[in-house]
């Protein structure tokens, strides 16, 4: 059992910045595919970045989001910057079992879900 939880989101200006934190329990954080969705009201849950052999992001943040980890502290971080603005969205961290997935994108393919953290950012 791995249990994840987010912190960090908030109401951020456009163009601001902000950095999500995701901690995991558990002793095999370091073997495990980690990712960033989100979700806005009425909308479906979708990806925004992964950590894996290597990194992946939708096309939207690339270049502005970079995802790492601390496998010491068992964390991942999502740095979200020149932030656009848009609705309001929920962001969850999610643990998979396969560091080497090619399917990092797919809500199916991640076992563990945060609580999620809410991100709005105003014009």
């Amino acid at each position: 059992q791995v249990q994840l939880v987010e912190s960090g989101g908030g109401l951020v200006q456009a163009g601001g910045s902000l950095r999500l934190s995701c901690a995991a329990s558990g002793r095999t954080f370091s073997a495990r595919l980690m990712g960033w969705f989100r979700q806005g009201p009425g909308k479906e849950r979708e990806f925004v970045a992964a950590s894996g052999i290597n990194t992946y992001y939708v096309d939207s943040v690339k270049g502005r989001f970079p995802i790492s980890r601390d496998n010491a502290k068992n964390t991942v971080y999502l740095q979200m910057n020149s932030l656009k603005p848009e609705a309001p969205a929920v962001y969850y961290c999610a643990a998979g079992p396969l560091l080497n997935s090619r399917t990092y994108a797919r809500v199916s393919s991640y076992e563990y879900w945060g609580q999620g953290t809410q991100v709005t950012v105003s014009s």
